[in-house]
């Protein structure tokens, strides 16, 4: 088992500790594709699974989903919590177990999610979704604004409405772009949606598309590297791998050589790690 940097007490101290003010963006991988992010005294969480509801569900399939990462933190015990985002349904992207302490709270945390899976969500949430959203349909909250962007789990897939069924998205808290890019692969006219927000951090999935592990649905640490490159991200993140045995990467394989042979700035949490710029 993985022993997260932080956790626990020692996580939620560290959370604690980090100055809140406009001028600084904090951001804690919380292991697959989760994030928390605080900025302005305000704290978001991005795509949290912090559950076992998947080694659950699947403990007595041919697909066992055994955690290679201990837990990085109880959701119960996050306090605070403004605005959680869940880029599909996926439940690694939207775990009832993670979503239902947050419902109904003191704090009026609301939920963000693409419209296309509504039903899901307010089946995962357990009750309506505060903020239903699809690509070209940017929501702002003072200085936070969130751009939604088509992702390709494969395809772009849309309901029959034209919803998009997978989002990323573009975050902007006050002078900062942060894009996650939830679970996609590379498509035509990508690269010229996201080039034009001048993304400061990349949230990137590399455990895709590996001939050699059959996953697909996802880009690899190459294209990983590559997309952030393109798109002019001044720092990428790779995320989407030591979750799950069956479904994991090595950053050290393809992500790490791809970056440093074409130039494109990187770093590799851990989970429960923060990163701060200032």
């Amino acid at each position: 088992m993985i022993e997260p940097l932080l956790s626990d007490d020692a996580f939620l101290a560290d959370v604690e500790a980090a100055p809140a003010s406009p001028d600084r963006l904090h951001l804690w991988w919380l292991g697959q594709s989760g994030y928390l992010v605080q900025w302005n005294g305000q704290r978001y969480l991005i795509d949290p699974y912090l559950s076992d509801s998947l080694t659950t569900k699947y403990a007595a399939t041919d697909k066992p989903h055994e955690r290679m990462t201990r837990r990085v933190v109880d959701p119960a015990r996050l306090e605070r919590i403004n605005m959680i985002t869940a880029s599909h349904g996926h439940t690694d992207h939207l775990d009832a177990e993670t979503l239902r302490p947050f419902h109904w709270n003191e704090w009026g945390t609301i939920l963000v999610a693409p419209r296309a899976i509504q039903a899901l969500a307010e089946e995962r949430w357990g009750g309506d979704v505060d903020v239903l959203v699809n690509e070209y349909e940017p929501r702002a909250w003072g200085d936070l604004r969130i751009d939604p962007v088509a992702s390709a789990h494969e395809t772009v897939e849309r309901d029959v409405h034209g919803n998009c069924h997978y989002l990323g998205y573009v975050f902007t808290f006050g002078r900062w772009r942060v894009y996650h890019s939830g679970d996609t692969v590379l498509y035509d006219g990508m690269v010229e949606r996201l080039r034009p927000f001048n993304v400061d951090v990349a949230l990137l999935p590399i455990n895709g598309r590996a001939p050699e592990r059959r996953v697909a649905g996802n880009l690899n640490g190459r294209e990983a590297a590559w997309l952030a490159k393109e798109i002019g991200a001044k720092l990428v993140i790779p995320c989407h791998y030591d979750m799950f045995e069956f479904n994991t990467a090595d950053p050290r394989e393809q992500f790490i050589p791809e970056c440093e042979r074409i130039g494109q700035r990187y770093k590799v949490l851990r989970a429960g790690e923060r990163l701060t710029w200032s």
